[in-house]
């Protein structure tokens, strides 16, 4: 089988090679390119094409894939907002994704964020190594005894939560339209309604999938639901908040601190050195630019456990799918 590996980092390479071994069936084409209209012809003499993400998998990218002879998406991530699953089921190109590559990874990730935002790490490193040791402006408060809303509670939601109440004293409370029956164990309580999450919570997640209920999800309306000083995290998509209304909540001083692993138009910067270049989305440059926002370019994912399951998973789907026609974790429209 051969495979075409779109926008691959060093880390990809690796850990896909790793995986797969010497003497394996499976070969990979490494692509740094993402997947898209003008390059999915990259992908002509190749069974299948691996893609994250930022690739962008739609109706038109996968008439061409099936033009090209390609019988197989591997995703190497969990979400698949970016594949046409309609499209794919039309030309009889079978999805597949890993659907848990390492849940404690963006758990750990988000929590970390938290207490960066909330304790000012980040402000606090530069200032030391400028020599500057004061600690006006740094001014933090506890998460023991304070209200953590999470918005979702799959794995990553879940672990979340665990932690931020079994280690931290929070009060950890939860909305999601399918509750899990581990949210008491892990010291989780469920809200009946989204709007009770928000007029509760001094700190909110979000940890939910992004599909057409979930889009937007914090926008002018559930922001002005929220405490004053509310602080919002996102690891999960970049579509579930409205970047002007998340701007306008900044502006006003009704959000006071940001935490952001993702960005909705992120494909045109992350993964990539762009220091040389111009921001040209100025959304995004005007978000980088408050004292209060703290950004990391898709991060939460990346530890070395993590890429081990990516990579044997992805190759694992690939196997299953050449062999026998399906795979534990494909994905159905």
């Amino acid at each position: 089988m051969k495979v075409a590996v779109f926008g691959v980092q060093k880390y990809d390479i690796k850990s896909l090679n790793d995986s797969n071994g010497e003497d394996s069936d499976v070969k990979f084409s490494f692509f740094d390119a993402l997947l898209d209209q003008k390059t999915a012809i990259l992908a002509r003499g190749h069974d299948a094409v691996c893609i994250f993400v930022n690739d962008i998998c739609d109706a038109g990218v996968i008439e061409q894939l099936a033009g090209l002879q390609v019988r197989f998406i591997a995703l190497r991530c969990a979400g698949y907002n970016n594949v046409d699953l309609e499209a794919a089921a039309k030309f009889g190109i079978k999805v597949a994704r890993v659907p848990a590559y390492s849940p404690e990874a963006v758990a750990e990730f988000t929590v970390g964020m938290i207490m960066t935002v909330v304790r000012k790490y980040h402000k606090a490193y530069n200032r030391v190594r400028e020599g500057n040791f004061l600690l006006d402006g740094l001014l933090g408060f506890n998460i023991s005894g304070k209200t953590v809303g999470l918005i979702g509670t799959g794995r990553i939601g879940l672990l979340t939560g665990k932690i931020l109440a079994k280690g931290f004293n929070a009060k950890v409370v939860a909305y999601d339209p399918y509750p899990s029956n581990l949210a008491e164990e892990y010291g989780i309580s469920y809200v009946d309604t989204l709007d009770e999450l928000l007029v509760q919570s001094d700190i909110i997640s979000l940890h939910c999938p992004l599909n057409t209920s979930t889009t937007y999800i914090i926008n002018d309306d559930t922001i002005a639901k929220t405490k004053k000083g509310v602080v919002l995290i996102n690891t999960s998509r970049g579509g579930l908040i409205d970047s002007y209304a998340l701007i306008r909540g900044l502006k006003s001083g009704h959000i006071s601190a940001v935490g952001l692993d993702v960005y909705e138009r992120e494909s045109s910067y992350f993964f990539a050195d762009s220091s040389a270049k111009v921001i040209t989305d100025d959304t995004f440059a005007r978000l980088l630019t408050f004292y209060n926002v703290f950004m990391t370019g898709h991060q939460a994912f990346l530890t070395k456990e993590a890429l081990e399951n990516i990579g044997e998973t992805t190759i694992k789907n690939l196997r299953d799918l050449e062999s026998t026609g399906t795979c534990e974790f494909i994905v159905d429209k």
